[in-house]
């Protein structure tokens, strides 16, 4: 296992345009290869305007979307609302959300500053709560807050029947008993208001990532991860995703995989 928790890349992509990502996806036509993607988004508790917005999405599109849902905050009125949308599912958003790092480190609710028991317990808990709510629709995978996670804790996720694991960036984690499926592209300038980040800058992210698995520069099975936040979305961002969501859905060589395709084989019967 690695010794460092998953962290976001430094290496800024190459900006890149629709007709990029159309010829990188013919690429992988000519290839004979299949350009998988997945879709998470992240910090759900209850049923708002714009969870209910891009739930719809998810279903108008075809595009399976995997909810990260914090489970400490987590109302019943979500479980009711998704119950209307089968193309959602539910994975498992740390426990409450809350920073734990003493400044100057970055933010982390999972991370080295609490004993690795006291972090468990609070995961199996949430997992508990997930699974009450959303029955079978909850997986039982992390994504932890802030993508971050201490190696202690990362390597001890299967003991609190934890059997998948979603951070940022190309996958480099190999845990006991959990597989890991990660996000790569991000159209939310955080460090500038939390507005779209751009269509140049996003799909960069897109096309690099999905080069470099053709390549064999990183993981080629790791399918392309799509995160988004539909809490802080402007109208440019929600634009950009639903043109994306749709232009991988009717490219030949593209697919969006659900969730439990992507950790139904640690995660048994559903």
């Amino acid at each position: 296992m690695t010794t460092t928790a998953p962290v976001r890349p430094r290496v800024v992509p190459p900006p890149a345009t629709w007709h990029d990502l159309d010829g990188e996806l013919d690429a992988w036509a000519d290839s004979g290869l299949a350009a998988t993607f997945w879709w998470r988004d992240d910090d759900a508790t209850t049923t708002t305007p714009a969870l209910a917005r891009m739930a719809g999405m998810s279903q108008s599109t075809a595009a399976p979307l995997a909810l990260a849902v914090i489970p400490a905050e987590a109302q019943a009125d979500l479980a009711a609302t998704l119950d209307r949308h089968p193309t959602v599912t539910v994975l498992q958003h740390g426990w409450s959300h809350a920073n734990h790092a003493v400044p100057p480190a970055k933010k982390c609710e999972l991370g080295p500053d609490r004993p690795a028991d006291a972090v468990l317990a609070e995961l199996a808990e949430g997992r508990r709560r997930l699974e009450r709510l959303f029955g079978p629709r909850a997986l039982p995978a992390l994504v932890p807050p802030w993508n971050r996670i201490a190696p202690e804790v990362a390597g001890r996720l299967a003991e609190v029947g934890i059997r998948g694991l979603s951070t940022y960036g190309p996958r480099r984690l190999t845990l006991p008993g959990v597989t890991c499926v990660n996000t790569h592209v991000d159209p939310i300038a955080w460090k500038e208001g939390k507005r779209f980040l751009g269509e140049a800058k996003s799909l960069g992210m897109a096309v690099a990532h999905l080069r470099a698995r053709r390549s064999g520069n990183v993981d080629t099975t790791e399918p392309t991860g799509l995160l988004t936040h539909h809490l802080v979305m402007d109208d440019e961002t929600w634009a950009f995703t639903e043109r994306l969501l749709s232009k991988v859905r009717h490219h030949p060589a593209a697919r969006w995989l659900p969730a439990d395709t992507l950790f139904g084989a640690e995660k048994g019967a559903h």
